[in-house]
């Protein structure tokens, strides 16, 4: 199983010293710390692309090329890319051109998007949600077959005969698709062969797993090769050297984050109570000491079979210090312990 982190690069949206500054301190954090996961032995980093003042990463394909001159064998992902509001040809070119600086390590995760700032802000009616990820979706899958291109479509002016370039080092551009628990898109995915990601940052992770039945049974109807059947889920948390210190240092920035949000969409508040529940071993999130952290994913890759695990562990105000050790510990203590588990019970 792969083992990686994804982060949306959470930055003050009121610094005091300016949006500019706060931007650059923390871009040049997060290029410390993807780097320090490709030493470290980590297999994935991924980036999420969000359009509002918390967060920095707005064109993951950019921040990763500058990763990719600093990181030998680390893939490199978007974690996702809304790709409902952006240009299927811009996209494919995008990590097209990230995938030859990386000597081939470059893959898209295609998704909704968890916000809806980026539709109006390129000009998308918010009523045409559902097909815009249809058919640009569509679109990037005919890009990545073949690098002459002939489409049509309702959301975007017909494309006849013409060439997309560059074309990528590896023979297929991985896409993957993303969701948070619809399952028409996982059935999607499933009929269209495509790996998944469940995005699982909630509630309790076991009712997720019929989702992932669905997603292999449409695979299946639709005669799909089960080797492009891979899954991911992602998650939120936090590895530090003790259970205890784990919990204190992540629960300030994660719960700010998420009551945050929580206030945009309705969402009563939590504190440390509901924080701990989701901690424990039946919850969504995945907080502790190596030891702990390793258990936790094991036990979770018996639930699901995912290919992949992927933590969101930089959110919020979360010190850099602290995620540098979180990364140092995952990818030296976890990581090890965990493939040695699944080789194990292989």
């Amino acid at each position: 199983m792969e083992l990686g982190l994804y982060t949306f690069a959470d930055v003050d949206p009121n610094p005091a010293g300016g949006k500019g500054p706060e931007g650059q301190r923390r871009l040049r954090d997060l290029l410390e710390e993807i780097e320090l996961a490709d030493q470290v032995g980590l297999d994935v980093f991924g980036l999420g692309e969000h359009h509002r003042p918390d967060y920095a990463v707005s064109a993951p394909a950019v921040i990763l090329a500058a990763a990719a001159a600093r990181t030998k064998t680390i893939r490199l992902t978007s974690a996702v890319s809304v790709l409902s509001s952006d240009d299927p040809v811009r996209v494919f070119q995008q990590f097209a051109t990230l995938d030859l600086l990386s000597n081939g390590r470059a893959e898209i995760m295609a998704g909704r998007g968890s916000f809806i700032e980026s539709f109006p802000l390129f000009g998308y009616d918010l009523g045409d949600y559902d097909i815009l990820f249809s058919e640009k979706l569509d679109m990037l899958l005919k890009i990545r077959e073949s690098e002459i291109l002939t489409w049509n479509g309702q959301t975007r002016a017909p494309v006849s005969e013409r060439g997309v370039y560059p074309r990528p080092l590896q023979e297929e551009l991985p896409v993957w698709i993303a969701v948070g628990g619809t399952p028409q898109s996982v059935a999607r995915a499933g009929y269209l062969g495509l790996p998944l990601a469940i995005a699982i940052i909630g509630g309790e992770p076991r009712r997720f797993a019929p989702l992932f039945d669905l997603y292999r049974n449409a695979a299946e109807k639709a005669g799909q090769d089960p080797k492009t059947l891979k899954t991911s889920i992602n998650v939120h948390g936090f590895v530090s050297d003790t259970t205890e210190k784990a919990a204190d240092i992540y629960f300030g920035p994660h719960t700010e984050v998420m009551n945050r949000i929580g206030r945009e969409r309705g969402w009563g508040p939590s504190g440390r109570r509901e924080f701990d529940m989701q901690r424990g071993p039946n919850g969504a999130y995945f907080i502790g000491s190596p030891e702990e952290m390793a258990e936790k994913i094991v036990a979770h890759h018996r639930l699901f079979r995912n290919d992949r695990f992927l933590l969101q562990m930089a959110i919020g105000p979360m010190p850099h210090a602290e995620i540098m050790r979180g990364i140092e510990l995952f990818g030296t203590k976890v990581a090890p312990m965990v493939r040695k588990a699944l080789t194990d019970q292989a």
